[in-house]
């Protein structure tokens, strides 16, 4: 039951002018067993701070918050399994060659025969599944691959209900909505685009209890990847899942 949200907008603005927003989505998606956040800092690079702790709980976000961004990927932890609470399953995960980052939620069905193989090549670190499609992620990879199709991809490949996130190295967040009992939500909090999955409520619950103040409201459609264009706005010609 993790809940996890891509943002950005065409300035720079402070990581913690979204905190509310993480923390609600913590309290009322159940979540609070460690939590990451990876943004792009000014140096170009991608930079990723994950604790085992809550988000509420944990003393560096008071740091964290005043790093300025135009872009960023939070996850907030809720694991199906608590055996799994450790650091190497805490989110998002950093691909080794630098090319992005990836968080998941629900679950990836058909993880377990990949697993082994990754496990035997020295690649699996964690016992969760999602993991397993970091490691999927990393050999699927490649620039000239839109992102949308390799989410689908991933998704086609190990089944289950997944909500999947991305941000790459050049600054571009996606979200792919895979999983129907946590749908996926566009909207705007000022002039910082977002989009959030949706505290395990098949309804608009969202808005009310954690993003109250949000305009320009949108359901993203099922097995649907939606990109941040550079205004944070969702970008058009999403592709879907193949099947």
């Amino acid at each position: 039951m993790c809940e996890q949200f891509i943002a950005r907008a065409a300035e720079p603005f402070r990581l913690d002018e979204l905190w509310p927003l993480a923390e609600r989505l913590e309290r009322y998606g159940l979540a609070g067993f460690g939590w990451g956040v990876s943004w792009v800092g000014g140096d170009g690079c991608l930079d990723t701070h994950r604790d085992v702790r809550a988000f509420r709980d944990d003393p560096a976000r008071e740091a964290i918050g005043a790093v300025e961004t135009s872009v960023v990927l939070v996850h907030l932890r809720r694991p199906s399994r608590l055996s799994t609470l450790q650091l190497p399953d805490t989110q998002p995960f950093e691909d080794p060659a630098s090319r992005f980052v990836f968080a998941h939620n629900g679950d990836l069905r058909d993880f377990r025969a990949a697993r082994a193989r990754y496990r035997k090549a020295g690649r699996i670190h964690g016992r969760a599944d999602s993991e397993v499609g970091e490691r999927w992620l990393e050999d699927a990879w490649s620039d000239a691959e839109p992102v949308a199709r390799l989410l689908g991809a991933l998704h086609d490949e190990f089944g289950g209900e997944a909500n999947l996130a991305v941000l790459t190295r050049d600054g571009k967040p996606h979200h792919y909505a895979g999983n129907p009992q946590n749908p996926v939500f566009t909207f705007r909090l000022g002039r910082i685009g977002i989009a959030a999955t949706a505290i395990y409520s098949i309804d608009r619950s969202v808005f009310r209890y954690c993003a109250p103040g949000a305009t320009d409201r949108a359901l993203v459609r099922l097995h649907t990847t939606v990109e941040l264009d550079a205004t944070g706005r969702p970008a058009e010609g999403a592709a879907r899942r193949r099947r």
